[in-house]
């Protein structure tokens, strides 16, 4: 449904995307993973025919992005990071004014948004830019929804969203999937990455894995420890300068590090650090750590 090959983007200087490849099933929930910069606004970009990329080709459905713009634009829903609706407009106007941009009725596919409108419905007659985080991504959605998409791109659509609406959001997509949709969903979150069918990691403008969540965690070949310490700092430092350590990075509250594959007395280099610290144990692998190695290798 959605092809890159070869893609490229620079913007004077800065290479934003370097030689992508890309592919996205019919009925597929594919997330674009990696970190701000990394080159998934301007992918996003050139799939909805805001960019024209330097080289390479993209196609949406067989279209080819470039040549075919004005087709492509019937079936696609999207959504941007940033709220991108008129604020001053109600709920109910910017359905109705993005309904009327593609010059269908908002009751033709009110049945496809029902299960997302619902929720704002009652609140149609407030100005959008008055609506909570939740509430916006809702109306977003729905706007993006109106003209029957058959194939739907959102661009880090949680961030900045509390977690109860993260989660409401990504049970949406999973009720989209159920109809037949095509979403591809970028997002900063590797939490995130799991609910997808296949993601892609994304970083410095190249994508350098794609497969299953579950392929992908398989990948991670060394063992990997956490270690929980009040003097995170001074602990990641030692870590970080210990010969034995391949590496160490901060997660959450915790410190996740490997060692190099020769090395196995975990405990002792631990204790000659001369730090306190309140929990060390093996842990099984996530997305998150797998990208972090991969970062560490570059």
């Amino acid at each position: 449904m959605i092809e890159l090959r070869e893609i490229r983007k620079s913007f004077g200087a800065v290479h934003a995307l370097k030689s992508v490849n890309l592919s996205v099933s019919k009925g597929e929930l594919h997330g674009l993973i990696g970190p701000d910069g990394s080159g998934k606004t301007t992918l996003f970009r050139i799939l909805t025919t805001l960019y024209l990329p330097d080289s390479g080709i993209a196609t949406i459905g067989g279209m080819d992005v470039v040549k075919s713009y004005k087709k492509i634009r019937r079936i696609l829903g999207y959504m941007p990071g940033k709220f991108s609706l008129y604020q001053d407009l109600t709920v109910e106007e910017n359905l109705k004014f993005f309904a009327a941009v593609f010059n269908v009725r908002v009751k033709d596919n009110y049945e496809l948004i029902r299960p997302i409108y619902s929720q704002i419905e009652p609140f149609k007659k407030r100005r959008a830019g008055a609506l909570s985080g939740g509430m916006k991504q809702k109306l977003a959605l729905s706007c993006a929804l109106i003209h029957k998409t058959e194939v739907l791109l959102l661009d880090e659509p949680t961030t900045g969203v509390d977690a109860i609406s993260r989660r409401e959001f990504w049970d949406m997509l999973d009720h989209l999937i159920s109809l037949g949709l095509t979403i591809l969903v970028s997002t900063p979150y590797m939490d995130e990455a799991a609910r997808c069918h296949k993601i892609s990691l994304i970083h410095e403008g190249d994508i350098f894995k794609t497969g299953s969540p579950q392929m992908i965690v398989q990948d991670f070949d060394r063992i990997l420890y956490s270690l929980r310490t009040s003097q995170r700092l001074q602990m990641l430092r030692y870590l970080r300068n210990r010969n034995e350590v391949y590496l160490a990075y901060p997660s959450g509250q915790s410190i996740h590090f490997s060692l190099h594959k020769s090395q196995n007395n975990i405990e002792r280099i631990i204790v000659s650090s001369g730090i306190p610290y309140a929990h060390l144990h093996q842990i099984s692998p996530e997305i998150e750590d797998f990208f972090m190695e991969r970062l560490g290798k570059s």
